[in-house]
């Protein structure tokens, strides 16, 4: 029977091959950090002569700055565009005339940092293919940033050599669909290997490309567990975004964006801000899950779309993640950061956070994922609760919770890992955002009043969330 690793490789050099017998396609491999893993799988596969016009790896980095010019780090997105700019300038300045008309040319590059000696590094690497998509046309680029998984530098080699073939036979032979080159990236590996946490596509094959949804394609595709988007919809690389930083994170369905959730944000971050030894910078996050985006049983892409547009309005950027679990998204936060990080909620949620049912896969119960959750100054931020029924005011302090927890609540409280939001705006108290999207389907123009003015004014312009002009 054929092993695992037997059907990896024939898969892996098998697309190799087919790129090679391409009469059209030719061009230039530039690696630097993890010797020639990407082009190394061309030359094995025969017929390389008819594909790779130049392999370089500059490793050295006088001599890398010599060809490339200086950088302050060597692992980053402004190294690898300026490789593949500089090297298809040359590919075209040499090659050009003498073949330009017959030949669609691409450049390869990579800058990556498989672990190091000691184990101490961060594995990650930046991979991109600038390519002409027919003779002579305009370039066209796709971008993507790795981590990678393995405990060995060997194996993160194999498996960055593997997922560089694997993005160069989907740009060059399926450069009409991006879904496909998203759905290729991780053909015969996994993601308990390397993660593909951004993509950015660009150029005449990509024109009309919506990043937000190649961010949430990530996602769903199982090729990372988060991914990040801002404002203007470019796709974010969290370690650029959340290096070091202060983070605040508010997660909601935002169907639509109301006071409460701004209110909730700011009254937050101001608190968070006053807790802090220093005025380091903080990064705020709005963050839906896959849970939310699923809650029908599929995602709805234009209602996706709504809800990132709504969230524009006000400037957020966006975090969308496969962690239901609060200590899964702390342990995700602490990938790139040892400074405090906020969470910040409403009381239901909190009241959520103490049943037990969520942590029946965890040995340790709801134990163990307070230990994760509250590890290293993590702190929940609370917004009151208006009870419609009793209209009562719910706060931390007035917050019960199971009879045999009560005490692990208390004293969660008692050490300040929970905090009750103080300087809210009481008059919106009142407002729900399922309350809020029903009267925009009911056509009851009094949810006008219950969202930001930017907000309401996009979701009558474009008629989201069942809005109709009355």
């Amino acid at each position: 029977m054929e092993s695992k690793i037997d059907r990896r490789t024939a898969d892996t050099q098998q697309k190799a091959l087919t790129v090679n017998l391409n009469p059209r396609l030719y061009g230039t491999f530039a690696e630097i950090g993890a010797g020639q893993e990407v082009v190394r799988w061309f030359f094995q596969a025969g017929g390389a002569a008819g594909t790779i016009a130049k392999s370089i790896s500059a490793y050295d980095m006088t001599v890398s700055d010599a060809i490339y010019g200086p950088s302050p780090r060597y692992v980053s997105r402004e190294r690898l565009q300026t490789m593949l700019d500089y090297e298809y300038n040359l590919l075209l300045e040499r090659l050009g005339l003498a073949r330009g008309e017959n030949t669609d040319f691409f450049v390869f590059s990579d800058t990556v940092a498989t672990r190091n000696f000691h184990g101490t590094n961060e594995c990650h690497g930046w991979l991109g293919i600038k390519f002409q998509s027919e003779g002579q046309s305009e370039p066209s680029q796709v971008v993507i940033h790795v981590r990678m998984l393995d405990k060995d530098h060997v194996s993160q080699q194999e498996a960055l050599g593997i997922v560089g073939v694997n993005l160069i036979h989907a740009a060059l032979l399926r450069t009409a669909d991006p879904d496909t080159i998203l759905s290729s990236l991780l053909d015969s590996l996994t993601v308990s290997r390397i993660e593909v946490d951004m993509v950015k596509f660009s150029g005449s094959s990509f024109e009309g490309v919506d990043h937000r949804l190649i961010a949430l394609k990530l996602v769903q595709l199982g090729l990372s567990n988060a991914a990040l988007f801002s404002a203007s919809g470019e796709v974010l690389q969290p370690s650029e975004v959340l290096r070091k930083k202060r983070i605040l994170l508010e997660r909601g369905s935002f169907r639509p964006v109301t006071h409460v959730n701004v209110d909730m944000i700011q009254c937050a971050r101001q608190q968070f801000m006053d807790n802090a030894a220093d005025d380091s910078e903080v990064v705020t996050l709005f963050e839906i899950t896959m849970k939310n985006l699923l809650a029908s049983g599929e995602i709805d892409h234009a209602d996706f779309l709504a809800r990132a547009d709504v969230l524009a309005a006000t400037g957020a950027t966006v975090l969308i993640s496969n962690y239901f679990e609060y200590h899964r998204l702390a342990t995700y936060l602490r990938r790139y950061t040892k400074q405090p990080i906020g969470i910040t909620m409403g009381v239901p949620s909190l009241r959520d956070l103490f049943d037990e049912r969520f942590y029946e896969d965890l040995e340790g119960g709801i134990l163990e994922s307070f230990g994760r959750l509250f590890k290293n100054d993590l702190k929940l931020y609370i917004y009151p609760l208006m009870d419609k029924s009793s209209r009562h005011l719910i706060t931390v302090e007035k917050l019960k919770v199971a009879p045999h927890l009560q005490s692990l609540y208390e004293h969660m409280v008692e050490n300040d890992h929970v905090q009750s939001l103080d300087f809210y705006n009481k008059e919106y108290l009142p407002i729900f955002s399922r309350d809020v999207l029903m009267r925009i389907r009911e056509s009851d123009t009094s949810w006008e009043s219950m969202v930001p003015v930017a907000v309401a004014q996009l979701i009558k312009e474009r008629g989201f969330f069942g809005y109709e002009p009355s």
